[in-house]
Parts: C-alpha cells; sequence; structure tokens
C-alpha cells in the first residue's frame, strides 16, 4: 500500500540528480510529488468510498497491485533509457507515474482497510498499520543498500549532479519495487480464497435463493453507510487522523534538504545515502509507533484526548529548524540529534497516533458500519495528506 509512496520519497537524490538542470524541478520537485500523490489519492478514494454496495474489495486490491507493477516496470526502464530528457520532460513523466500509483493506493487503500474491518478485529487493522511501517523501512533500507554497492561516479550537490549518477543503483530500487508488487499478487490469490471459504461459512444459512454466488451474498449483507452518518460518530478520531498525516506530510520536505553536519565521513554520510538513511529512521519510528499499540495501554475510548495529542504534535516541526538545513549549518550539530530524536520520535508519535485513530474507530459503529467505517476512516487519512502536502509548499524553499 505504501511502497510507492515510500520509494519516491527515499529516491530523492536520483530524482534530484535528474532534475538539476531546472531550479524550479530541483525545489519544488519534493513537494510537487507530495501534492499530486495526495490529490490524485483524494480523488480516487472519494469515488472509491460512495461505491459501497457494488465493490468487491480483493477486485480493488489485486488491480491496484497489477498497476503498481506497470508503473515500477516502466521507472526501473526509464533509468537504461531517455537519459537524455530535459529536467521538465523528467519531471512530467515522474509525476505520471506518481499520478498512477496514486490512483492504486487509493484502490488499496480502501480495499484493504474495508476488508481487514469487515472482520470486527481489532489486531487485523494493527496488523495492516503495521505492515504500513515496514513498507516504510523497507526502500529506504533499498536505497542505502543499492548506493553503497553502486555509489555515483562523481559525488555532487543535488544542484549539480549529472542525470546519470546514481543509474545502476536505481535500476535495481526500482525493480525491487516491480519484485514486491508481483509477489504482493501471488501472496493475495490464497488469501482471497480464504476470505471468501469464511464469509461463505457465516452468510450460508441467510443465503436467499436468487444469490447465485459468494459476492452477491456479502453485498446483500453489507450496509450502505451515509459518510454524514460516520462522522458524526467518529469526529474527533476521523479529525484526529486527517491532522496526525497532515502534520506528518512536513518531514518528507525537510528530510530531503537536511545534510549529515559530517559530510566528508564517508559515502553513508553524503547526501545520496544520508537522505534515504534519515528516511529510513523516520520510518522505523513509525513502524515501533504502530507495534506500540500492541501494548494494553489505549486510548481508544477517549477520542478526544487522541485528537488533542495529535494537536500537540505539530510542535515536534520547529524540531527541524534546529538541523543543518541545505548544509547551512545546524543549532545541533549532531546527526545523533537529527535521526534518533527528531526523525525516529516524529515517526514514533505518527504510528502510535495513527494507528490508534484507525483501531479505535471499530469500536465506534455498529458491525454493519464496519466496512464503511474502514473506507471512511481511510478517506480522512487521505484528507489530512492531501492539506498536508500542499501546505509544505510553504517550507519548499528553505
Amino acid at each position: 500500500m505504501l511502497w510507492a509512496w515510500n520509494m519516491f520519497l527515499a529516491a530523492a537524490p536520483y530524482f534530484a540528480s535528474r532534475l538539476a538542470g531546472d531550479a524550479w524541478a530541483s525545489a519544488n520537485f519534493q513537494s510537487a510529488i507530495l501534492t499530486v500523490s495526495t490529490i490524485t489519492n483524494l480523488g480516487a478514494i472519494l469515488v472509491l468510498t460512495n461505491i459501497q454496495r457494488a465493490a468487491s474489495y480483493p477486485f480493488r486490491i489485486i488491480l491496484a497491485l497489477l498497476i503498481n507493477s506497470f508503473v515500477f516496470a516502466l521507472l526501473t526502464s526509464s533509468t537504461a533509457v531517455f537519459l537524455g530528457a530535459g529536467p521538465r520532460a523528467y519531471l512530467a513523466f515522474l509525476l505520471a507515474m506518481v499520478a498512477c500509483t496514486s490512483c492504486a493506493t487509493g484502490l488499496l487503500q480502501n480495499g484493504a482497510f474495508a476488508f481487514a474491518a469487515s472482520f470486527g478485529r481489532p489486531e487485523y487493522m494493527q496488523a495492516l498499520m503495521a505492515g504500513q511501517g515496514v513498507a516504510g523501512v523497507l526502500p529506504a533500507v533499498a536505497q542505502v543498500v543499492t548506493v553503497l554497492l553502486f555509489p555515483p561516479e562523481h559525488e555532487s550537490s543535488p544542484s549539480s549532479g549529472s542525470a546519470r549518477e546514481g543509474e545502476s543503483s536505481a535500476f535495481l530500487y526500482f525493480l525491487a519495487a516491480v519484485v514486491i508488487s508481483v509477489t504482493a499478487v501471488i501472496a493475495l490469490i490464497p488469501l482471497v480464497r480464504r476470505h471468501h471459504r469464511i464469509v461463505e461459512t457465516r452468510i450460508a444459512e441467510h443465503m436467499a435463493e436468487s444469490m447465485t454466488s459468494i459476492e452477491d451474498a456479502e453485498r446483500a449483507a453489507r450496509k450502505v453507510t451515509p459518510l454524514w452518518h460516520l462522522f458524526r460518530k467518529l469526529r474527533w478520531l476521523a479529525l484526529g487522523v486527517a491532522l496526525t498525516f497532515a502534520v506528518t506530510m512536513f518531514f518528507p520536505v525537510f528530510t530531503a534538504k537536511i545534510r549529515s553536519v559530517q559530510e566528508d565521513s564517508g559515502l553513508l554520510f553524503r547526501p545520496a545515502a544520508f537522505i534515504p538513511l534519515a528516511f529510513f529512521f523516520w520510518n522505523l519510528g513509525d513502524l515501533g509507533g504502530r507495534m506500540a499499540t500492541m501494548l494494553p495501554f489505549s486510548l481508544k475510548r477517549r477520542p478526544l484526548v487522541l485528537f488533542l495529542l495529535a494537536a500537540a504534535r505539530t510542535a515536534q516541526i520547529s524540531l527541524y529548524f534546529l538541523c543543518n538545513i541545505g548544509g547551512r549549518g545546524a543549532v545541533v550539530p549532531s546527526d545523533f540529534f537529527y535521526l534518533f530524536i527528531v526523525q525516529v520520535l516524529f515517526g514514533l508519535t505518527n504510528g502510535w497516533l495513527g494507528s490508534s485513530f484507525m483501531m479505535a474507530s471499530g469500536e465506534w459503529v455498529d458491525e454493519g458500519e464496519r466496512e464503511a467505517t474502514g473506507g471512511f476512516m481511510g478517506l480522512f487519512l487521505v484528507i489530512g495528506l492531501t492539506t498536508g502536502s500542499l501546505l509544505s509548499f510553504t517550507v519548499s524553499e528553505i
């Protein structure tokens, strides 16, 4: 679900080298990626959320994975062909790929959240959120490893890097995404079969003679729920998850611009590896926060308190201004402070709050509303991402 999102973020140094000939593209491509991604995702989610009765959630998941496989294959090819394309042409291609994967992400978010919520088991939603955390950690690890194995021929700043810089590492990085997507499609097949058997068992005694398939029976049992009805029940949880991810959208812009304070100490501390390393630490904290929701301590019965914690989290953004933005020097000249205090803690609060909001939502609705609730909360999550990505332009020139 989030592999494409995190892949585009962690590959920032490679994209910067391809866009180095255009000052505006170099400064704003990260915010442009975030904006195109979240707006497209939001549009897809809005359409899908309003199609409840006829929804086939397994089909949506499979279609999304196939789209991602195709897009990642094109990105892999782009590291070997059309290398002479200008920065604006490459940016247009990149944003088109982002838009396609965002449609796929919308299908996945709507399908997977509804699929998990239909079981009425909070730990299934927790597992889904934890999986998103894993999808944040692994692309960053893949990018760091490929850069270390195939270092750029000429280490330079994003503003002066060559278009051919890092092609080998980018090829392997994008190819890994193809493998992940195809593997996910194969892994989903037995899961869908098992889901059909479970649903068949649940409703066999209630199936009408006119129903000729398991999908017909499942749709007949599904309750179509107006979004306003869900908002009245889940307002603090919905607004809280939106606020959490809106604040989170500032971190990719800062992360792509902050440099190590010991850049001359080795390849790992140069931008090509240090930037994805910083994404890794943020996502490591995010994964830890998602896993922390398994602990006995929980605020899922106190949604207003969760919302207030999400609001207080806004103060964490100020910590980025203490770091080495653009290599101009840091108020706190420490990579440990940046990676472990700023990145890990910001990711930790995102993971814990985001998962807490999503898991708590099933506690406040009727059993027949759970599928719709999964899609509804996914909608507000994407609203938060879209709002945050648009606001991120305010710091894109720092």
